[in-house]
């Protein structure tokens, strides 16, 4: 069967989605947060506080600062630190596909990376027996590999 989702029902799906999160938390779903979101959306990768504002001049750093912290304790976005002196954010799995980070500790760059699904499957369940093991119940997993990127690797 051929999938018809176009990319109009995804966007409303994202901010259905977004609304529920917010409201279940008793935050409104404002129009700085529904333009913060749209950034976040349109970005291929995570984005720091600074690229946010150029993405979205209209948001003042400081409410976007403010607006990304609920966004995060609500569980639409993710906060991913790097060794670039800033953190980063992006949409939660839940609005994205399942992913990890590749994290340079130099310039802080950050590069989504997805797996092949049996490569995917095979980090689950060595995770799974990991947790058997410490009586852990896991709920989902992040990977970020951290270390230099091809711009900062020390050729010595």
């Amino acid at each position: 069967m051929e999938n018809t989702t176009t990319p109009d029902d995804q966007y409303f799906e994202h901010h259905a989605f977004v609304h529920k999160r917010l409201s279940t938390e008793n935050h409104r779903y404002t129009t700085g947060r529904h333009r913060l979101v749209d950034a976040l959306a349109e970005s291929a990768q995570p984005l720091t506080l600074p690229e946010i504002v150029e993405i979205a001049p209209d948001l003042a750093a400081s409410s976007v600062y403010r607006n990304l912290e609920v966004l995060e304790r609500c569980g639409v976005v993710n906060r991913i630190t790097s060794g670039g002196g800033h953190a980063h954010f992006e949409l939660a799995e839940p609005l994205l596909s399942h992913h990890h980070h590749l994290v340079c500790v130099s310039c802080g760059t950050i590069e989504d990376v997805r797996l092949d699904d049996e490569l995917e499957a095979l980090l689950d369940q060595n995770l799974n027996l990991l947790a058997d093991r410490a009586s852990f119940k896991p709920l989902h997993h992040s990977l970020d590999l951290h270390g230099h990127c091809a711009e900062c690797e020390d050729p010595a």
